[in-house]
């Protein structure tokens, strides 16, 4: 399940968070956001104790898509406390998603006592 969350709840859920959170910035009509959907539902099964994975619907959050300077949708900002630590935009397909990801896990969850799969 997708947790999503309004420009209200940001900074409770976000900028707060004691884990690192990765933000979805998506909108209904772009296709490509429904594309990655599948690959970042499972991630969160994978990973969602290490790395809180939430939903932002850019149209319905213009203040939060100009504060973040989106350029295109999806994309995807890590964020660690109130730092943006990644930023993903322009999917070169899944395998590149996934290897993107796993590689932000490795790297900020890590030190959380995170075990990558083999």
């Amino acid at each position: 399940m997708s947790l999503s969350v309004s420009e209200q709840r940001f900074k409770e859920e976000v900028l707060q968070s004691k884990i690192p959170v990765l933000v979805n910035f998506w909108a209904p009509w772009c296709g490509v956001c429904h594309l990655i959907h599948p690959q970042l539902t499972q991630f969160r099964r994978e990973y969602g104790d290490r790395i809180k994975i939430i939903d932002v619907n850019a149209d319905e959050s213009l203040r939060l898509a100009s504060t973040y300077r989106l350029a295109t949708l999806p994309t995807l900002l890590l964020f660690d406390g109130d730092r943006i630590v990644e930023r993903i935009e322009g999917f070169q397909g899944r395998d590149s998603l996934r290897s993107q990801l796993l590689q932000m896990v490795e790297q900020y969850a890590g030190d959380r006592s995170l075990a990558l799969p083999s």
